[in-house]
């Protein structure tokens, strides 16, 4: 099992860029990870009601978005070097390869961290600024250095990965609604079992790091089997909640239960084996779920839905206007471009 495991863990770490200065600091802040994050982002500005948010506006929270998951992915790295060093999966990251000097990565990740938030408060409006900071903050404060003390970091890790969601919401609707806490509901429940999934492959790696992982101080994996099992029977009832509210439409219940009930079926999987291999199906499987169900919801997206409790925001721009959206209408105050 340990020769499997360090083999997986070395290809991944060769896999890494090697080219340029380019290239070191894409795989600094982590591109591929960036990647879904802007997935996310994407997603929930398409399902949000636009108030004048066009195209431009899209493009600027796309950038602000990217450059302040690159710089937190950055700080992040910058403050495991040591650790990472201990790691076959890390040790050739440009920080603890020495490929990158330590100084030039915190020049690097708090300049990107800042230009992502003034792109964002400029582009878009202060609400989703102010929420790049909180992810930010959450992420480099509070989830890395929790990594090495309690097995909780997972739930940390998950409130930050779904946040950018509710950045894309907000970009284009200046508010938080309940479209946006179903997104967030779907990205933190998903990263449960698609974490620990991967936390179980690397289990070793990560007790070598002194990582506290769940799966790393949890030998027989009954525990880390039985969360993930919970949180993908927790991902069913999202879905129909959507549906009976109207955000989406019955194309999207039939596919979120069909590719839920897949979910479940690994996730049971790694429950009742606790294997390499099952936990491997799970991973993987998971990737394959998000996007999917993401692009069910998009795709047949429904009506609005108003929540109560909504955070507004008032963006620097003109008075508000009215806008029509499906069967309603309501005055939304403008995003500045």
């Amino acid at each position: 099992m340990q020769d499997s495991l360090d083999t997986l863990a070395t290809a991944d770490a060769i896999a890494a860029p090697t080219g340029g200065p380019v290239s070191l600091y894409l795989e600094l802040a982590k591109f591929r990870l960036s990647g879904m994050v802007l997935l996310t982002t994407a997603v929930g500005f398409v399902l949000a009601p636009h108030s004048g948010a066009g195209p431009l506006v899209f493009l600027w929270a796309l950038l602000g978005t990217a450059l302040s998951a690159a710089g937190a992915n950055t700080l992040n790295q910058l403050l495991e070097t040591e650790r990472d060093r201990r790691m076959v999966r890390t040790a050739l990251r440009p920080l603890p390869s020495g490929r990158i000097t330590p100084r030039g990565a915190l020049a690097v990740g708090l300049a990107s961290a800042a230009a992502g938030v003034v792109v964002l408060a400029l582009g878009t409006n202060l609400l989703t600024a102010a929420l790049s900071v909180l992810v930010t903050v959450l992420y480099v404060g509070v989830y890395t250095p929790m990594k090495v003390r309690s097995p909780l970091n997972t739930v940390v890790g998950a409130v930050c990965g779904a946040i950018p969601p509710v950045m894309g919401w907000t970009a284009a609707a200046g508010t938080i609604g309940y479209g946006a806490m179903v997104l967030a509901g779907i990205l933190f429940l998903w990263q449960i079992p698609h974490f620990l999934a991967l936390a179980w492959l690397h289990r070793d790696d990560y007790r070598r790091g002194g990582f506290r992982m769940l799966p790393a101080v949890d030998p027989s994996g009954d525990l880390t089997g039985r969360i993930a099992l919970v949180h993908t029977f927790a991902l069913l009832p999202i879905g129909v909640g959507a549906w009976a509210s109207g955000f989406a439409g019955p194309y999207f219940l039939g596919g979120s239960l069909a590719l839920g009930l897949a979910f479940v079926l690994f996730g049971w999987g790694l429950a009742r084996r606790r294997s390499l291999s099952s936990a491997r199906r799970l991973f993987f499987v998971s990737l394959v779920y998000l996007p999917l169900l993401l692009g069910l919801m998009v795709a047949d997206r429904g009506r609005p839905v108003a929540a109560p409790g909504v955070v507004a925001v008032a963006p620097a721009a003109t008075a508000a206007v009215p806008v029509a959206s499906h069967a309603t209408s309501r005055p939304i105050s403008p995003n500045p471009v």
